[in-house]
């Protein structure tokens, strides 16, 4: 109710003393209307003691200002008016200092030294001197800030600049310099003043006020920026150390960030680069509440886009060592603010060395210097809670592989890896997925096991369980994405040299074998592939090289593939691991290695015999087995014959009646190939025929029993369609032929049953 009572108050105020504003005005112009100067100087001191009040807020005194300020631009014609009349602008420059009030006469007195100063009458500088100095006369804060911006206005066009119509002798621009330096300081020390009147519960409020008011000390520095004349020297030895002096004395928080940004923002980067060491060195002497990561930020932002810009001002920052500086001023800031948050470390850390990308991409001895300043910042800290500095490090790690498009370029960053281990569980893994995305997107190869090994250290918290945290607690879809991307990882492990190819396998092996059973199922099978892929390439490798034991041999890598997947057993993925082994034994068919194949077939029998239990994955399974040896050629018959009798065997073990027979006349298959002249056993596929015929009249027997019904005769139909055309089955053929022919003459229930299948004539 009081907040609400006292804006009410502010309106009543604000409309008062516009009213007296506009009553004065209304004066003021009858008398500049008659050409009545007396009257006319009389009217606007009364109007502009209206800006003497203390009882408006800076927002609403504005308000009052502008409308003020509108009049005194009509004044100020007037007075030009009166000195091309031949009125001695001398004199009415001390007529107006018989104002009674000296607020009045401080705003009379700027305006009239305006069209002093465009007169010519006087050096500028003088009239300037002057003006700056009179203006002491009000240290209110509210009311002398405004004034002094109405100073600033006024004059900002008639400094004695270089080129200017009101260039003087040949210190002319330090002049103008001194003045706009001059202005700047007392303006700041009144809006630091703000801070400090008033009581202290009303503290959030008068910083609000003094943001309000920030812009009109900035504008000074824009109006020094705009000088012509303020070369590099004179910016150098001059403007920025009266500038940063005046910053660092201050001593106020909100002054402080605000002016180093200013100053950031508004002079040029040339400037700001070869005048690095004064900025920076300011730096450490703000107040540590100052948001100095911030502002530093900003400026290497700048310097970033600058050496962006062109490749000529790289020299530049070679030149003036703009990185060493860089740093140096990052460790004095961090020394100098040991209350400083983490994450306001690593921020400055991550813009450094976003810096240095984009200044000395060429060097990565000082993006891992940046890297290890910031592991040092971080020791002892161990792992990271705070969200907001995990971030940061993220960002940090990210930066390398955004710039180089290669994670080989950043594995040779030696704390890279250290910096990962302040991440948390679950940041680290994000940085891993971030990582993996950079290698895919990139298409990057790894290709030494050296790599690898430094790669897969990054990654640990996607390969294994890091500080007793179980899968298990994983949410299921989430895991199941980062094992895939794992997955997708060991593809683009890849090198030309087969030894050194056989290493990066040992080193994945060694890596995805302690990283507990339920990601064995995602990881084994791509190393398997990749393996796979390795022999094929020492296809026809002499196999009695010297040396066997150190070099990359087929039955080397086989023997490192039978222990791998004897792993999935354990998980237990029996399906997955038969799978396995058949690939495997197809491999070792191609090398023509009998016994290592004929082990691989026995692996998965076992596994088929003692692991897999669900009739479903056992119709899957044999199916594959009958599929997979009937490509096999590497067997001798004694083998052969072992393997292929104990798959017809498990065919018809199989518990639904229809499996049974489908797999029974799939076998039929394993006795008869076109390519191998050993492989033509007619009789034994009229024995899986006729075995698979009797099935399938079992089956039909059994649904009459079970539905009423004689069954389907489809087993029969895919029977004839993978019957072999040899002589030897030509009269099984002709018996099922004429069997059906019986049934359709037969008619009845059974004979329809038959009717839709059309035989051709024998």
């Amino acid at each position: 109710m009081m907040i609400s009572d006292g804006a009410e108050d502010e309106e009543k105020w604000l409309a008062a003393g516009i009213a007296g504003l506009q009553q004065n005005a209304f004066y003021m112009h009858r008398a500049l209307d008659s050409s009545n100067l007396k009257d006319a100087l009389k009217y606007s001191a009364q109007m502009l003691s209206e800006l003497r009040t203390s009882r408006l807020s800076p927002h609403k005194y504005y308000e009052l200002y502008m409308r003020a300020f509108d009049e005194l631009r009509k004044l100020e014609m007037f007075f030009k008016e009166e000195s091309r009349r031949g009125c001695s602008i001398i004199d009415l420059y001390e007529l107006v200092q018989h104002a009674g009030n000296i607020l009045p006469r401080l705003y009379l007195l700027c305006t009239v030294g305006s069209v002093y100063i465009k007169s010519k009458e006087a050096p500028a500088k003088d009239v300037l001197k002057d003006l700056v100095e009179m203006c002491r006369g009000i240290q209110h804060p509210v009311r002398g800030l405004f004034l002094r911006s109405y100073l600033s206005q006024v004059s900002r066009d008639k400094l004695p600049d270089i080129g200017s119509e009101y260039e003087g002798d040949a210190d002319t621009v330090m002049d103008a310099v001194e003045f706009v330096l001059q202005n700047f300081t007392e303006m700041n020390k009144l809006w630091v003043r703000m801070q400090h009147q008033g009581p202290a519960r009303e503290k959030e409020k008068r910083e609000k006020e003094r943001s309000e008011l920030r812009d009109l000390v900035g504008k000074n520095l824009h109006v020094l920026s705009q000088i012509e004349g303020v070369d590099l020297d004179i910016y150098k030895e001059t403007v920025l150390p009266r500038v940063l002096e005046q910053v660092v004395n201050c001593k106020d928080e909100l002054a402080q960030y605000y002016l180093m940004d200013c100053i950031i923002q508004v002079f040029p980067d040339e400037y700001h680069l070869q005048t690095l060491e004064i900025l920076l060195g300011a730096c450490p002497q703000l107040q540590p509440s100052v948001d100095i990561k911030t502002v530093l930020s900003r400026l290497m932002e700048r310097l970033s886009n600058y050496a962006a810009s062109s490749s000529e001002v790289l020299p530049e920052f070679l030149q003036v060592q703009a990185f060493a500086k860089m740093s140096s001023a990052i460790g004095k800031v961090i020394e100098a603010q040991p209350d400083m948050p983490i994450v306001g470390a690593v921020t400055l850390y991550s813009s450094l060395l976003t810096f240095t990308l984009h200044v000395h991409p060429d060097r990565l001895d000082y993006v891992d210097q940046v890297l290890g300043a910031c592991v040092k910042k971080l020791s002892g800290k161990g792992k990271l809670e705070d969200s907001k500095a995990t971030k940061q490090i993220v960002a940090l790690l990210s930066a390398p592989l955004e710039k180089y498009n290669d994670i080989v370029t950043a594995l040779k960053l030696s704390n890279y890896p250290r910096m990962m281990e302040y991440l948390d569980n679950g940041t680290n893994k994000v940085m891993a997925i971030v990582i993996i995305q950079s290698i895919m997107k990139n298409n990057t190869c790894i290709s030494s096991a050296d790599k690898v090994e430094a790669l897969f250290e990054l990654m640990k918290g996607l390969i294994k369980d890091l500080d007793g945290t179980s899968p298990d607690e994983l949410d299921e879809e989430d895991f199941k994405e980062e094992q895939n991307s794992v997955a997708r990882l060991i593809q683009m492990l890849y090198s030309e040299d087969s030894e050194e190819m056989l290493k990066i396998i040992c080193t994945v092996r060694k890596h995805i074998m302690t990283g507990g059973l339920k990601r064995l199922p995602f990881t084994v099978p791509p190393l398997v592939f990749s393996s796979l892929k390795l022999v094929r390439r020492l296809q026809g490798q002499d196999e009695n090289a010297p040396d066997e034991e150190a070099s990359a041999s087929p039955k080397k890598i086989f023997q490192i593939l039978n222990q791998t997947i004897e792993a999935l057993s354990i998980v237990p993925a029996s399906e997955l691991a038969l799978r396995l082994y058949l690939q495997c034994a197809e491999a070792a068919n191609d090398c023509d290695l009998e016994p290592v194949a004929y082990e691989f077939f026995t692996q998965a029998y076992i596994l088929y015999e003692e692991e897999i239990a669900d009739s479903k994955a056992q119709v899957t399974a044999i199916h594959l087995i009958i599929g997979t040896l009937q490509r096999m050629h590497v067997f001798g018959v004694e083998n052969r014959d072992t393997l292929t009798h104990k798959a017809t065997g498990y065919s018809a073990k199989l518990l639904k009646k229809p499996d049974q027979c489908r797999a029974v006349y799939a076998c039929s298959h394993l006795f008869w190939s076109d390519d191998q002249d050993s492989i033509k056993d007619g009789e034994r596929v009229l024995l899986c025929l006729k075995r698979a015929l009797r099935i399938a009249n079992a089956a039909q027997q059994m649904s009459n029993v079970t539905r009423g019904s004689s069954g389907s005769v489809t087993l029969f139909v895919e029977i004839l369609n993978n019957t072999n055309t040899d002589a030897a089955v030509d009269a099984f053929f002709a018996s099922t032929l004429r069997y059906i022919q019986f049934q359709k003459h037969k008619g009845g229930a059974i004979g329809e049953k038959y009717e839709p299948i059309k035989v051709g004539e024998s």
